[in-house]
């Protein structure tokens, strides 16, 4: 499983290569209540089909029909405003007010596609730029604050991971959250030095790293677009990273555990190690919502609806957990 941004890219790449005529669709600007933002794309194939969206359905069947009509003529790369006024929001479907400029092309820079795809598929977060009225794209690796530009001739997107996760624990959950994440444009990174779980690591795509965790915490030199998430439910492994992981920029860290053994866990990381009260208070434990997820699917979905929340800046602190029914219960609301 891979972002939607890949799903695009590899359905143009695929139809390319079955020799099917299909053309590239780009919001360039929104204004007012525009349902996609900036940098959505789809691809739409001479027959119809749809990988993508630029507008969550309705504008989608206005593209379709003139797809199917030839309406889209192979050419040089050209703009289209849609529901620029009242009546035109109503009839694309838009919300009451909402407009955008795409950027259709009708004619896609195939070798470019390819460049895009390899850069992305090196790890790196790549750049592609369209030029109204000029053939061709021009693609490049993204330097870091790369964002979409439009300056209403030329539209650069940037496309590939812009966020990473890294899991400690190759186990059952991180084998669901792992395609979870990577379908948020993460990429996964898992660290496992018990050699009996590394070795039946098998989610595609997501870096299997060697190394004790607060090693691989240090190497990956977390920034503000990085999350942590301890899933061992060892604390002599998920400590480790979070002695790295709260006293570094990531966004995001997290641990596996009751409410009671997060609360042991935090007395113990202000106790014992050099972190600060409001380091440990960085962290979120039980790891997730408090959704009542009790199996492992369950709780990487509670785990990536948390870290999409937090991502959004969507404050998640007052939400309440279920306390164990005793020290000694073994099963909780999450994380267990």
């Amino acid at each position: 499983m891979h972002s939607t941004d890949g799903q695009v890219l590899d359905a143009a790449r695929r139809w390319a290569a079955a020799g099917q005529r299909f053309a590239l669709v780009t919001v360039a600007r929104t204004w007012g209540s525009a349902p996609r933002p900036a940098g959505s794309w789809m691809a739409l194939r001479e027959d119809g089909a749809v990988q993508g969206s630029v507008s969550g359905g309705c504008l989608e069947a206005e593209l379709i029909e003139r797809m199917r009509g030839g309406g889209f003529a192979a050419g040089a790369p050209f703009v289209q405003a849609c529901g620029v006024t009242q009546d035109e929001a109503r009839r694309y479907g838009l919300p009451c007010g909402g407009s955008m400029e795409l950027v259709i092309e009708a004619q896609p820079d195939l070798a470019a596609l390819d460049a895009l795809a390899a850069g992305i598929a090196g790890g790196e977060r790549m750049r592609r730029s369209v030029t109204v009225g000029e053939p061709g794209n021009r693609v490049a690796p993204a330097a870091a604050g790369d964002r979409v530009q439009w300056d209403g001739r030329t539209l650069t997107t940037v496309h590939g991971p812009a966020w990473r996760l890294l899991i400690v624990g190759a186990g059952q959950i991180s084998s669901y959250l792992a395609p979870m994440a990577q379908a948020l444009d993460y990429q996964v990174f898992v660290c496992d030095p018990r050699e009996e779980y590394a070795a039946q690591w098998s989610v595609p795509g997501a870096t299997l790293v060697a190394g004790m965790p607060d090693d691989v915490a240090l190497e990956l030199r977390l920034d503000p677009h990085s999350a942590v998430v301890a899933l061992t439910h060892d604390p002599r492994l998920d400590d480790m990273v979070l002695l790295e992981a709260l006293k570094s920029p990531a966004f995001y860290v997290g641990a596996l555990g009751s409410v009671l053994n997060n609360r042991r866990r935090r007395e113990r990381l202000l106790q014992h190690f050099d972190l600060t009260q409001a380091e440990v208070d960085r962290l979120h434990g039980p790891v997730g919502l408090p959704i009542g997820s009790r199996t492992p699917p369950e709780i990487a979905v509670a785990i990536v609806a948390e870290l999409t929340a937090v991502r959004n800046g969507v404050s998640t602190r007052m939400l309440p957990f279920a306390e164990p029914l005793s020290a000694n219960a073994s099963t909780v609301v999450v994380g267990s």
